[in-house]
């Protein structure tokens, strides 16, 4: 493990880490979100320096989910959603005090159910657009929740045959989501009638399931999804659904894809084979006069142009959540173990 590399053990399976970004100041709080414990847990989570002027995390107050953390996602500064294994999803505000447990202002309980059977099904994914949530799940279903309505302001019942596994936000109106299949959908939301408006696969070589996307920060049209084979797979979205890119990258499943929000020619990647790589195209993003392109993705695998570094040693247990604040990472994992890795080169 490298010298700026800080581990904690936490005593829980970390599924989900996450910033809380403070206006104009560098983020100095945390949340993280346990699974497969029989309560688990999603934790607030700040700095303190001990005596010798060390920087640790420490607990700031922590609040109890019933079934596995699937996913958190911020809608404001300090306001989030939470979604978990038994198909609910809550809203959660972190109260004034920070040393006071997390407010709940919406729960939507049991949203992802099974047909046939009325299990509760997981609800696998969440993406938020501004006040906007879209949950997917085990169950195939499309929900459209906002933070100002307790229902679903829309669903769709059987949006997919199988497993939905990932969601991501495009624009306001249109969604992507993958499936166990492989299967990529857009799905613009303004249509009342239940079908995609484009179907295409995740990769033409192999047949594996989405398991995590990511769209570009400035320009959405360009999306970037991993594979259950641990595959990397680019497209620009406005010309065709033919991938730009496919790589053979991780050796297992890709857990999650994430932009730098600031510096976009930074992309980073964790695994279930325990791998975080870094992709770094700053060098070839100054050889453009356009701040906007992103023609470096096509170079994803092709010619070379993009440094790829590993910021740990590999884990012996998968690599589950990542996160990005200006240049300090963290990352948690199955090891019952968070870190945190600091001064990386952007």
């Amino acid at each position: 493990m490298g010298e700026n590399v800080q581990g904690t053990f936490v005593s829980e399976k970390v599924a989900k880490i996450r910033w809380i970004h403070e206006d104009f100041e560098e983020a100095s709080n945390f949340l993280t979100g346990s699974w497969d414990d029989p309560v688990n847990k999603v934790t607030h989570w700040t700095f303190q320096v001990n005596d010798v002027g060390e920087s640790y995390p420490a607990v700031v107050s922590s609040y109890a989910i019933l079934g596995d953390v699937t996913e958190v996602k911020f809608i404001s500064s300090d306001f989030f959603v939470v979604s978990t294994s038994i198909g609910t999803v809550r809203l959660l505000q972190i109260h004034e005090n920070p040393y006071s447990q997390f407010k709940e202002r919406m729960s939507w309980e049991f949203i992802h159910r099974f047909n046939k059977t009325s299990d509760y099904a997981s609800c696998t994914a969440l993406s938020s657009f501004e006040l906007d949530v879209v949950s997917v799940g085990e169950d195939g279903r499309i929900n459209l929740l906002t933070a100002a309505r307790k229902e679903p302001v829309r669903t769709i019942n059987e949006a997919d045959s199988c497993s939905l596994y990932c969601v991501d936000f495009l624009r306001h109106n249109e969604i992507l989501t993958g499936n166990l299949r492989g299967h990529m959908k857009v799905w613009d939301l303004r249509n009342d009638e239940d079908f995609p408006a484009i179907t295409f696969m995740l990769s033409d070589q192999a047949k594996t399931e989405a398991t995590s996307i990511a769209h570009h920060p400035t320009q959405r049209h360009i999306v970037v999804a991993g594979g259950g084979d641990g595959s990397l797979n680019v497209w620009d979205l406005r010309h065709n659904t033919y991938p730009i890119s496919q790589l053979n990258a991780h050796a297992k499943a890709v857990s999650e894809i994430l932009f730098h929000p600031d510096r976009p020619e930074n992309l980073f990647t964790c695994s279930n084979s325990g791998e975080l790589w870094h992709w770094n195209n700053t060098q070839h993003s100054k050889l453009s006069l356009d701040p906007t392109n992103t023609h470096w993705l096509n170079t994803i695998g092709t010619n070379g142009k993009v440094n790829v570094t590993s910021l740990c040693s590999a884990m012996h247990k998968p690599i589950n959540s990542i996160d990005i604040n200006r240049s300090t990472l963290l990352f948690g994992c199955d090891n019952e173990a968070m870190y945190i890795i600091r001064n990386i080169t952007l």
